[in-house]
Parts: C-alpha cells; sequence; structure tokens
C-alpha cells in the first residue's frame, strides 16, 4: 500500500515553481481506508500471536501437570519399600522443579516472540502514520506568513 501511495504521489501532476503536487482525490481517499482495513489486521495477528503464547503455556502446565501425576502414581506404587519410596519422592520432586523450569522457559519465549513481534509492528504502525502524516503535510497549503 505504501507503494501505491508512492506511485500515486508520482503520478499526480506538479504545480508550477513549487514543491507541490495535485493528488486524485478519490485515489488518495480510497488508499487511506484501504491502509485503514489492513492495520487492523496487524493487530489481529498481534492478538493471535497472543492467544498461541497461552496456548503453549496452556500446554506446558498441562504437560507439568501430567508429567506430576505421572510421578505420583509411580511414588505410591513403590510405597512398600521405604527406601525406594524415598527415591521415588525426590525423583518427583526434580520433575516438578524441571517441569516448572521448562514451562518457564516456555514463557518466557512466548512472552519474548510476542514483544519481538509487537515492536516490529510498533515500528510498522510508527512508519505508516508518519508516511501518512507526511502526505497530509504535503497535501496540505502552505499558510502564507505574516510580516
Amino acid at each position: 500500500m505504501i507503494d501505491r501511495l508512492e506511485e500515486l504521489l508520482n503520478e499526480s501532476r506538479p504545480l508550477p515553481f513549487t514543491h507541490n503536487v495535485i493528488v486524485d482525490e478519490d485515489r488518495m481517499l480510497d488508499l487511506i481506508d484501504q491502509m485503514r482495513v489492513s492495520i487492523p489486521e496487524e493487530v489481529k495477528k498481534a492478538q493471535q500471536s497472543l492467544a498461541q503464547r497461552d496456548r503453549l503455556m496452556a500446554q506446558a502446565q498441562e504437560e507439568a501437570n501430567r508429567t506430576l501425576s505421572i510421578a505420583r502414581e509411580k511414588s505410591e506404587s513403590m510405597v512398600e519399600r521405604d527406601q525406594i519410596a524415598q527415591a521415588a519422592q525426590v525423583q518427583a520432586e526434580q520433575i516438578k522443579a524441571d517441569a516448572l523450569v521448562a514451562a518457564e522457559g516456555i514463557k518466557k519465549d512466548a512472552d519474548q516472540y510476542v514483544l519481538e513481534k509487537l515492536g516490529g509492528l510498533e515500528v510498522e504502525l510508527e512508519r505508516l502514520l508518519s508516511q501518512v502524516r507526511n502526505g497530509i503535510n504535503t497535501l496540505q497549503p502552505e499558510e502564507p506568513a505574516e510580516e
């Protein structure tokens, strides 16, 4: 869309002795409307990234719960021998700790991914806004300076 905006400006007729051009208003407004429609799509993509992060977190939590459940079942089946039961308890705690560390790592990775995507979206939105403002400034008539 930026290329189309640039193309519209390049195709516009210049005003003699100025840096101003005459732009087809209908084409410009149509292009601005299209940009307004596409920006919510980028926001929707960012929201989808957040939802994906939440799904990953839920999966990690589910895996941690499943691992804990398996560890509990194993430890309960070994209660007959005190020494084996103690070893199973230690192992269950280690599995739990490992699962929590893994879940935290997945959460950090997901957060970093979303942060990068949102940062990129922010830069893109700022760039688009700057270009739109420059276009508006270019199209606005210059006010005469007061003496």
